[in-house]
C-alpha cells in the first residue's frame, strides 16, 4: 500500500535533509555525539535515545506537519506505529496545533501507549497478528478528511530522519567513514544515507526481522516471514520495507547485519553502564559492533542508538541480566 500522494514524485534528496534541518532546527534536541570508551578516537555513538520524545521520530513528523496546509490541520493527522513514530506523530501534532490519531498494537508497550495518550493524540488500538494496521488508519484518514503520515513511507519523513546525518557531520567535524543504523521500515537509514552519501551504511535489524538486509543482498524487497521469531524489538518489527527507503539504501550500497535477543540485551547493559537508556530496538546497531559483526574499516564509525522508550520493568529485567 503506498502512501505518498503528497509528494509521489519526488525521492528524498539531500537539498531536501537540508531544508528539513533548517525546518525543524528550533524544534528538534540536538543530540551528544559520544565517544565510545573502547574506540580508539574513531567510534562514537550518535544518542537519538536523548531525542524529545525519546527517539528520533519526532524529526520526520515535525519535518512533515509542519509542511501541511492551514485546511490539513484542521481535520488533523493519522498515524500507525508501535510508539515512537506515535509519539512523534502526536508531539508534533500538539505543537502545531492539530487533531492526531495513532493506531497502536493492542501488545504495544505501555509506556509508549501512555505516552501518546498523555500527549493529547486519540488512540486506535488493533491486533498486529491479525489485523493491517494500515488498512485501518487509512480508513480512518479517509472517514475524516486527515492526512496519513506514514513511519517511513514518506519523503518528507525520510528528509527530516536525516536531519540526524547533518549533526553527525556538524559535530564530528567531518564526515563519518561508516554509520550503523537501527532499521526496522528503514526511514532514517534511508535519510542518513541520503544526508551523508559518503559514508559506508550498515542497517542493523534483529533476527528474523533482517527483511531490509536480506533485500539488500538479494536486490529486491523480500517481507518478513509469518513464523519470524519473538524479538523484543517491538519498534522494529516491520513487514515490508518501503520502495522509497530500499531504493535508497541500493542508491547508497547498504549493507545490512543482524544480532540476536541475547546481544540486544547486552548492549542494552552497555549502554546502561555509559550512562544511556537505549530500547531493544535502537540498541541494535550498538549490538552489532559488540557482537563483533562490523568489518575493520579505516576513519570514524557512528552508532546510532536511536530510541530509550522501554517498559520499566522489562528494562529492569534486562539490566539485572535476569533476560
Amino acid at each position: 500500500m503506498n502512501f505518498q500522494s503528497h509528494n509521489e514524485s519526488r525521492t528524498p534528496s539531500r537539498a531536501g535533509v537540508l531544508a528539513a534541518a533548517e525546518r525543524i532546527g528550533e524544534t528538534v534536541t540536538r543530540t551528544p555525539l559520544l565517544p565510545v570508551p573502547e574506540g580508539s578516537g574513531r567510534l562514537w555513538i550518535k544518542a537519538e535515545s536523548l531525542q524529545l520524545g525519546g527517539a528520533f521520530k519526532l524529526r520526520g513528523a515535525y519535518n512533515r506537519l509542519a509542511q501541511m496546509s492551514v485546511e490539513e490541520r484542521v481535520a488533523g493527522v493519522v498515524a500507525f506505529s508501535s510508539g515512537n513514530h506515535a509519539q512523534g506523530v502526536a508531539r508534533a501534532a500538539l505543537m502545531l496545533g492539530m487533531p492526531a490519531t495513532i493506531v497502536m498494537p493492542g501488545d504495544a508497550p505501555a509506556v509508549k501507549l501512555n505516552a501518546t495518550r498523555a500527549l493529547g493524540a486519540e488512540i486506535v488500538r488493533y491486533d498486529r497478528h491479525n489485523e493491517s494496521r494500515e488498512q485501518i488508519a487509512a480508513a480512518i484518514a479517509a472517514e475524516r478528511g486527515a492526512v496519513l503520515v506514514p513511519s517511513f513511507d514518506d519523503v518528507d519523513v525520510i528528509e527530516g530522519q536525516g536531519t540526524a546525518g547533518i549533526e553527525i557531520a556538524q559535530q564530528l567535524g567531518r564526515g563519518p567513514a561508516r554509520i550503523v543504523i537501527p532499521c526496522g521500515g528503514g526511514g532514517l537509514a534511508a535519510g542518513i544515507a541520503v544526508a551523508l552519501p559518503e559514508a559506508q551504511i550498515i542497517v542493523a535489524e534483529p533476527e528474523g526481522w533482517d527483511d531490509m538486509g536480506r533485500s539488500l543482498a538479494l536486490g529486491g524487497i523480500v517481507e518478513v516471514p509469518a513464523d519470524a521469531p519473538f524479538t523484543s524489538c517491538d519498534a522494529l518489527q516491520t513487514r515490508r520495507v518501503a520502495d522509497l527507503t530500499f531504493a535508497a539504501l541500493v542508491e547508497a550500497g547498504a549493507l545490512g547485519v543482524s544480532v540476536s535477543e541475547a546481544e540486544v540485551h547486552a548492549a542494552m547493559r552497555y549502554a546502561f553502564g555509559i550512562g544511556l537508556v537505549v530500547e531493544p530496538g535502537g540498541a541494535v546497531a550498538l549490538a552489532a559492533w559488540l557482537a563483533g559483526r562490523l568489518p575493520e574499516i579505516g576513519g570514524d564509525t557512528i552508532i546510532v542508538c536511536s530510541g530509550s522508550n522501554v517498559d520499566p520493568s522489562a528494562y529492569a529485567a534486562v539490566i539485572g541480566g535476569e533476560v
